[in-house]
């Protein structure tokens, strides 16, 4: 614990599904104390999202990993008290509530930055703490579609599509993981705590590029296109002769080139719209059909040594089997393997990125509801009797 980066740093995770609780598995994974808040009765859905294994959830096991777990009733009298007390300890509070509803607990930002002037408290909700929207219910979906991200994919002439996995809010928990950490470090220079307002319809918006830029002085709307891009070519996913899918991609001119030499195109190459992004975005009909062709008539294997001597951009289109064989991601070790007291040796993704001096770690996968209740709140300064009463109360 004492060469994690962030040990010292004390965060409690009140959110659920997905962003907030990824926000702090990201401080976890680095090192933070993370104590994960569940209701008594009803715990975070992600334990119950996706396949699971003798009834324990497989999802909750990547997400909660790095995490005490403890129950508490924020609803209640004990339960506000001892979140205040909690609170006061803390560095961090990571929360997902529709806004207001810390507020109707008397838990808001006055009640908390009271009992911890420099608690940095990350509000995560599908659109802000303000605005026209923002006492709706929402999830990542919405965002998805509200960015303009599905309007952009999909085929031309097929209806938007979404992404089969939680898109949004894996980028909106990077986002509050980076905000979290960015408003620590204005703590250091001020002293005091202060509110993060994480909307997760924003930070998708981000990764979409200048697209609000170009409509502002081009009035240019980008289209779906497929797997093709607006800005190169070839750009595309050919079939290769035994089945499989590869991808190809030539945002660099002399990438796109050798790709030409290399199926035997290079005419191609002397034609005056080769010269740029745009205008081989332009025919690329003409260029997935040279492309095509020649990985059609092609094993893969035979294909990706080909594209690799040539030194032209290509990837196999993996699927995770292909993904845990992959020797690139097994140089990184990107996949780990956990010991788990209830499921034993499991893989997961590792930490996010390596550090040389002070790497991160995964010291546990996620535990089960409320297994750390009564030792949280035995460090807390809690006696026996205080905990029982708490409990007798519905508040854990």
């Amino acid at each position: 614990m004492s060469r994690l980066p962030l040990a010292g740093l004390r965060v409690l995770d009140l959110a659920t599904l997905f962003a907030g609780p990824l926000a702090a598995t990201l401080l976890g994974d680095f090192g933070a104390e993370v104590v994960k808040v569940e209701h008594p009765t009803r715990p975070d859905p992600s334990r119950g999202h996706g396949p699971a294994k003798d009834g324990v959830g497989l999802w909750w096991k990547v997400l909660g990993r790095n995490k005490r777990t403890m129950t508490l009733d924020l609803s209640t009298p004990g339960g506000r008290a001892t979140l205040l007390r909690l609170a006061a300890s803390a560095d961090v509070v990571v929360e997902n509530f529709r806004p207001g509803t810390l507020e109707k607990w008397d838990l808001g930002w006055p009640e908390l930055s009271a009992a911890n002037p420099r608690l940095v408290l990350a509000r995560v909700t599908a659109f802000g703490q303000f605005g026209p929207s923002s006492h709706r219910p929402g999830f990542g979906t919405l965002a998805e579609a509200m960015s303009g991200f599905a309007a952009l994919t999909g085929e031309p002439d097929a209806p938007p599509t979404l992404p089969p996995f939680g898109l949004a809010d894996s980028i909106a928990g990077l986002a509050t993981a980076y905000a979290v950490m960015t408003a620590l470090a204005a703590r250091e220079h001020t002293g005091a705590g202060q509110v993060v307002d994480m909307a997760i319809i924003e930070p998708i918006l981000a990764v979409l590029g200048p697209h609000p830029t170009w409509y502002d002085q081009l009035g240019y709307v980008q289209e779906r296109t497929g797997n093709r891009s607006a800005n190169n070519a070839p750009r595309n996913t050919y079939r290769t002769a035994d089945g499989c899918w590869v991808a190809v991609s030539t945002s660099a001119q002399s990438v796109a080139e050798r790709v030409m030499r290399l199926v035997g195109r290079p005419e191609l190459i002397d034609e005056p719209w080769f010269a740029t992004g745009a205008g081989r975005a332009a025919h690329a009909d003409v260029l997935d059909a040279a492309v095509g062709g020649w990985i059609a008539a092609r094993t893969r294997t035979d294909v990706l040594a080909a594209f690799e001597k040539a030194e032209a951009a290509i990837a196999p289109v993996q699927d995770v089997r292909d993904v845990l064989a992959d020797p690139q991601y097994t140089a990184l070790h990107t996949v780990t393997t956990v010991d788990d007291p209830e499921l034993g040796p499991l893989r997961m993704q590792n930490v996010l990125f390596r550090l040389s001096e002070t790497p991160g770690a995964i010291r546990w996968a996620g535990r089960p509801h409320g297994a750390d209740t009564d030792a949280v709140l035995t460090e807390l300064g809690l006696a026996p009797a205080e905990i029982a009463a708490l409990r007798e109360a519905g508040a854990l």
